[in-house]
C-alpha cells in the first residue's frame, strides 16, 4: 500500500522522554519511581477520552505512585531536555513525504517538544487542540485533515501499545516502535513492531 505521508508519536517513538522524568523523580529523592509515575501517566491518558488539562493528570499520576504534586511543575521546567533518541535524526533524514506528529500534552508543551527533536514537521497535534488524548480518534482526525490525506495512506509510528492500538483502530497503517521490549498484547499481533526507528525505513 502506497505512504502519502507519515506521522509520529512525539513524546515516545521520537523522544527519549523516559531520561526526563526519570531525572524529575531523582530531584524528589525517588529515583526509582520514574518509570512507574510515567507508566501511571500514560494509563490515565489513554482512558480519559476528553481533554484535562495535561500537567492535571501528570500531577494525578505523580501523588497515586507516591510522588508529590509538585512533580508535575518540575516536570514542565525540565520540559527542554527533552532530546530524540540516537536513531531519530538520521531515520528521519530525507523523508521525503509530509510529516507530522501527534501527541498527548497541551499546546504549548507539544510544541516546545516537537521543537526539541531538531527539524520541522508539516503538523504538530496536541490533545488539547484536538479535545481530546489518544487513543480517542480526535486527534488521529485532526492529523489527517491538516495532511489532507485518509488514514489508508498514512504510516503512523507509535511509541506504546495504547497508541498503537488507537492508530490501528483508525485505519492507519502502524507501527510500533518498540523500545523497551514490551510485551505484545494479542491485539496488536498483527502490526508492525521494530526496535527503533531505522528499522521502521
Amino acid at each position: 500500500m502506497t505512504v502519502q505521508a507519515a506521522c509520529f508519536d512525539l513524546l515516545s517513538a521520537l523522544l527519549d522522554s523516559w531520561t526526563v522524568w526519570d531525572g524529575v523523580a531523582a530531584s524528589l529523592g525517588r529515583a526509582d519511581l520514574g518509570r512507574v509515575w510515567r507508566q501511571r501517566y500514560l494509563e490515565i491518558t489513554s482512558t480519559v477520552g476528553g481533554y484535562r488539562p495535561y500537567l492535571t493528570l501528570v500531577s494525578e499520576a505523580a501523588t497515586g505512585v507516591g510522588l508529590p504534586e509538585e512533580a508535575a511543575s518540575r516536570l514542565e521546567r525540565a520540559w527542554d531536555g527533552l532530546r530524540p533518541w540516537p536513531d531519530v535524526v538520521p531515520a528521519l533524514g530525507g523523508l521525503e513525504i509530509p510529516a507530522a506528529v501527534v501527541t498527548n500534552c497541551s499546546l504549548s508543551m507539544g510544541r516546545r517538544a516537537a521543537a526539541c527533536v531538531g527539524m520541522p514537521f508539516d503538523v504538530v497535534v496536541t490533545a488539547e487542540e484536538a479535545g481530546a488524548y489518544k487513543p480517542d480518534p480526535a486527534p488521529y482526525r485532526m492529523a489527517c485533515e491538516r495532511l489532507g490525506r485518509a488514514p489508508r495512506d498514512i504510516a503512523f509510528v507509535a511509541g506504546s501499545p495504547f497508541d498503537a492500538r488507537g492508530a490501528l483502530a483508525f485505519g492507519f497503517q502502524v507501527t510500533w516502535v518498540n523500545r523497551l521490549a514490551a510485551p505484545v498484547p494479542a491485539e496488536l499481533s498483527g502490526v508492525r513492531i521494530v526496535p527503533t526507528l531505522e528499522a521502521w525505513r
